[in-house]
C-alpha cells in the first residue's frame, strides 16, 4: 500500500527499488493501479497533480468531467508512455529493436519526463528508462566490439588461406585436389570483407605468389607423367589376360568381388597412351560382359522361382485382406495365425516385392489387433464408471435447480443450472471418449 502524504492528504508514491539504482535487472514496471488517486490528484479548482519524490507537481488543468475522470484521463497518458518504454526495452532485449534508436528514444523520454502532463508512478518509470538507456549503451558498445572482432577475424582468416596456399605449393602432390582446393581458397578469400587496403595488399601478395610456385610444380610433373604411361599400359595387359581367366568361373560371389578389385586396380594404374588406352579397356569390359551374363542367366532362373512365391503370397493375401475383424474376432484371429504359417512356408520373393506384401499383410495384423484393442478399450470399466459419476452430477444440479425455481430463488436455481451444464459438458466428453474407444 501506498504511504500518505502528510502534507497533501494523499498517497506518496512508491520508493524505487534499490536494484534499479544499482544497475541489475530490469526492474519490473508495476500494474496500474486500481485508481490513479494513488499518483495524484485534481484540486477544487481543476488543476492536476502528480505525486512525485519532490513533491506535487501541476501537470495540467481538467474542466470536461468529474474529478475521477480527469485522474483516469492522465493516468492513460501516463500507460502510454510506459507501454512505449516497455515497448523499446522488449524490442531492444529481443535483438529486433536498433540499440541506438532505443537509446535516442529512452533519452528523450527521460529528459521530458519532469515535464510529462501524466498521472502514474514517475519514478519507477524513470528506473525503467535508465535501465533501458544502460542496455542500449551496453548494445552499441558490444556491437562496435563486434565489428573490432569481424576485422580481426577477417585478417587472421586471409592470413590462414596465404598459409595454407603456401603449404600446398611446397608440398602437395595430389595435383588434382590441391588445384581444387586453391581455386575453393580464392573463392572464399573473395567473400572475406573487412581487411584494410595495406594488409589486404600483403597478403594477396603472399597467396598469388603461392599459386603460381603451384602451377610451375605441377607442370614439371605432367612433363614427366608421359614417361610413365608405357608402365600403365603393360599394368593393363596383366589385368585383362587375368579377366579373362575367370570369365568362365561359376563362383559368383567371389569372382564379382575380384572383377570389383581389378576395376580398382585398373583405375589405380593410371592412363596408357592415348592411341591403345581405349581398346585395351573394350578388351577388360568384354570379359567382365562375359562373366556377369552368365550368372544373369543363372539369377533369371532363380527369379522365376522368386516370381511364383510371390504370385502363391498375393494369393493368401487376397484371402486375408478379406477377413473382418469386427463381424469375429476369434474367427479372424484363427484365420490370421493360418495365413502366417502358410506365408513363411512359401519362402522368398523377389527383392523389389518383399516391402510390399509384407506391407499388406501386416496391414491385415493390424487391423486385428486394432480390433482387439478396441474391444479392450470400450469394455473399460474405469471409463464407464467415470461417465455414470458424471451423469449422476448432472441430475444433481438438476434437481437442485428445480427445488430452488419451485422455491422462487431464482439466484440459487440459475447458480444449480450453470453447475448442471458444466457437468454435463464433462459427461459429453466422457461418452464421446468410450464412443471413440
Amino acid at each position: 500500500m501506498a504511504q500518505e502524504n502528510t502534507s497533501t492528504g494523499t498517497p506518496a508514491p512508491h520508493p524505487v527499488p534499490h536494484a534499479l539504482h544499482a544497475g541489475h535487472a530490469a526492474p519490473p514496471v508495476p500494474p496500474a493501479e486500481p485508481t490513479p488517486a494513488i499518483w495524484g490528484r485534481i484540486d477544487d479548482e481543476g488543476t492536476v497533480y502528480v505525486l512525485t519524490a519532490e513533491g506535487e507537481r501541476a501537470v495540467g488543468v481538467w474542466q470536461a468531467g468529474t474529478p475521477d475522470e480527469g485522474l483516469v484521463h492522465y493516468a492513460r497518458r501516463f500507460d502510454d508512455l510506459r507501454t512505449e518504454v516497455e515497448l523499446l526495452e522488449t524490442r531492444l532485449i529481443s535483438g529486433a529493436g536498433d540499440p541506438k534508436h532505443a537509446l535516442s528514444s529512452a533519452t528523450q523520454i527521460r529528459d521530458g519526463l519532469a515535464e510529462a502532463a501524466v498521472v502514474g508512478d514517475l519514478a519507477a518509470l524513470a528506473a525503467r528508462l535508465e535501465y533501458v538507456i544502460g542496455h542500449a549503451e551496453k548494445a552499441l558498445a558490444s556491437a562496435k566490439a563486434e565489428r573490432e572482432e569481424a576485422r580481426a577475424a577477417a585478417v587472421a582468416r586471409k592470413q590462414e588461406l596465404a598459409e595454407e596456399a603456401e603449404k600446398i605449393a611446397a608440398e602437395s602432390t595430389q595435383w588434382k585436389a590441391a588445384g581444387d582446393r586453391l581455386r575453393a581458397i580464392l573463392d572464399e578469400w573473395k567473400t572475406v570483407k573487412g581487411v584494410d587496403r595495406k594488409t589486404d595488399d600483403e597478403l594477396w601478395k603472399r597467396f598469388s605468389k603461392a599459386r603460381e610456385a603451384f602451377n610451375r610444380r605441377r607442370g614439371s610433373h605432367f612433363a614427366e607423367l608421359d614417361k610413365q604411361r608405357a608402365s600403365a599400359k603393360q599394368r593393363k595387359e596383366e589385368l585383362i589376360a587375368e579377366a579373362e581367366a575367370i570369365s568362365e568361373s561359376e563362383d559368383w560371389g567371389d569372382t564379382a568381388g575380384r572383377y570389383k578389385d581389378l576395376m580398382t586396380e585398373w583405375k589405380a594404374a593410371g592412363r596408357a597412351p592415348k592411341d591403345s588406352d581405349e581398346a585395351l579397356w573394350q578388351r577388360f569390359r568384354a570379359a567382365q560382359d562375359k562373366f556377369f551374363a552368365r550368372r544373369s542367366a543363372v539369377f533369371s532362373e532363380r527369379d522365376a522361382e522368386f516370381t511364383q512365391n510371390a504370385a502363391r503370397k498375393e494369393e493368401l493375401l487376397i484371402e486375408a485382406e478379406k477377413i473382418d475383424a469386427a463381424a469375429n474376432l476369434e474367427a479372424a484371429k484363427s484365420a490370421l495365425r493360418r495365413i502366417q504359417e502358410q506365408w513363411d512356408e512359401i519362402g522368398k520373393v523377389p527383392r523389389e516385392r518383399i516391402r510390399e506384401l509384407d506391407g499388406r499383410l501386416k496391414a491385415v495384423q493390424d487391423a486385428v489387433k486394432s480390433a482387439e484393442d478396441n474391444r479392450w478399450r470400450k469394455t473399460d470399466p474405469e471409463a464407464q464408471a467415470r461417465a455414470a459419476q458424471f451423469r449422476e452430477r448432472v441430475e444433481q444440479y438438476e434437481t437442485q435447480a428445480a427445488k430452488a425455481r419451485a422455491a422462487g430463488d431464482e439466484r440459487r436455481a440459475k447458480k444449480a443450472d450453470e453447475q448442471a451444464a458444466q457437468w454435463r459438458e464433462w459427461l459429453q466428453a466422457a461418452e464421446a471418449a468410450v464412443a471413440d474407444r
